[in-house]
């Protein structure tokens, strides 16, 4: 039996102030960055996760076997970084969920670049081989709908081909902000660039000078108090560090949970805090396009379900190839809770509720998937029997998440 939690708070209130790290996002892109640029890149409040350990680490390492577990990004980045390393014999593999999960559309893409890549198993899958090499350049097109990380982990490296890249994007375009943090990245690191409709170009090598960056706190992380705060009758609590003129995406759930949820977020410095509104209406039904946003999807879903708020969430299809399939996961698990829901492949609706009452342990399986553990918490709020299985998932994004909710006031007792 795997380790677990028992999470519950007793006042339905929370009070307090939480610092949160650097943002999983911004700080593997700059690493992938700083490997190439070296001392001309400079960062200050790098993210603690696991994910952004292993991609330091992996970039650090003599060896020519790395293992990155489950961390999708580092799989995807590196397999770009090591292309180019003109030389280098690199085997990249990772967990078997990592050996699941797509990397075809990328590597098609490198090789019709000049790189050589091979698969060592399944074709289209990790592990993979990679002999690097110099890579003149050109113009590739790339499928924009399954992933974003695969045409950010292109734009990382571009500037060092010889004549640089253009990138067509075809088809829709999934989760654009992410594609626009690299863009603005690279942009602030001095390398040139130009985005016009679905053309993406990167010209080769970079101006002189150092770039330093201070790296904003993750969003992401952030969403699973705005969660909390909706979910309890009172709340005031105070994060950092935030700013207005974010660079991350998901800072769209300030937006959201504003017009959806009536939790304000005031801005002062470099904090934010959160409140709740007075006098604030909940809606009976939510419709969300999270095509743009589609990490805090499950935060936003388990709100809506603690809530009692019937909801239909689109725009989910790359939930699907995540560290599990999140659409499927949140399918069972909220069903513990009599919360009855519909799914497709890029939609969730939640379409019922039993009036069962709730009077024994519910354990939440997390599926090796930590925004699965965080988004649940909140039910700790209203639930003196949440239980979370695996709760050191939680180290992929944010270590100190649960010794965060401790400083809140909830009780979190383990259990092996």
């Amino acid at each position: 039996m795997s380790s677990y939690i028992n999470i519950y708070k007793k006042k339905n209130s929370l009070f307090g102030s939480i610092s949160i790290t650097g943002s999983k996002s911004v700080s593997n892109r700059l690493l992938i960055l700083k490997a190439i640029y070296k001392d001309d890149i400079q960062i200050d409040n790098l993210s603690n996760c696991e994910d952004t350990e292993i991609l330091k680490k992996s970039l650090n390492s003599t060896s020519n076997i790395l293992d990155i577990h489950h961390a999708g990004t580092a799989m995807r980045f590196l397999t770009s970084y090591f292309a180019i390393q003109n030389g280098k014999e690199v085997v990249l593999t990772g967990s078997d969920r990592m050996k699941e999960r797509p990397i075809s559309v990328l590597v098609k893409a490198l090789r019709e670049l000049g790189s050589e890549i091979y698969y060592l198993e399944k074709k289209g899958y990790p592990p993979i081989k990679i002999f690097g090499k110099e890579i003149l350049g050109g113009k590739i097109d790339i499928d924009a709908k399954i992933s974003s990380q695969y045409i950010s982990s292109l734009m990382l490296i571009a500037s060092q081909f010889k004549t640089g890249l253009e990138i067509y994007l075809e088809g829709k375009i999934t989760s654009i902000p992410y594609i626009k943090m690299t863009f603005d990245l690279l942009t602030l690191a001095g390398v040139k660039t130009s985005w016009k409709e679905k053309v993406i170009q990167i010209y080769p090598k970079k101006y002189e000078g150092k770039k330093y960056f201070y790296i904003e706190s993750d969003w992401s992380s952030a969403s699973y108090y705005y969660s909390m705060v909706a979910v309890s009758k009172k709340s005031h609590i105070t994060l950092s560090s935030y700013n207005n003129e974010s660079l991350q995406g998901d800072r769209e759930v300030a937006s959201i949970y504003d017009k959806t949820f009536g939790i304000s977020t005031v801005f002062e410095k470099n904090e934010i805090t959160l409140k709740k509104k007075f006098n604030f209406f909940s809606q009976k039904f939510i419709d969300l396009n999270l095509n743009q946003t589609p990490d805090i999807a499950q935060t936003i879903v388990v709100t809506c379900a603690a809530l009692g708020i019937k909801c239909s969430l689109k725009g989910l299809e790359t939930l699907k190839i995540k560290e599990t399939d999140r659409l499927l996961a949140l399918k069972e698990e909220l069903l513990k809770f009599g919360v009855i829901t519909k799914i497709t492949d890029s939609c969730l609706e939640i379409t019922d509720f039993s009036r069962k009452r709730i009077n024994s342990f519910v354990r939440i399986k997390t599926y090796q998937d930590h925004r699965m553990a965080m988004s649940f918490s909140p039910f700790g709020l209203c639930s003196s029997f949440l239980q979370i299985e695996d709760p050191n998932v939680v180290e992929k994004s944010y270590p100190n998440f649960w010794k965060d909710l401790k400083s809140l006031g909830f009780s979190i007792d383990y259990h092996e």
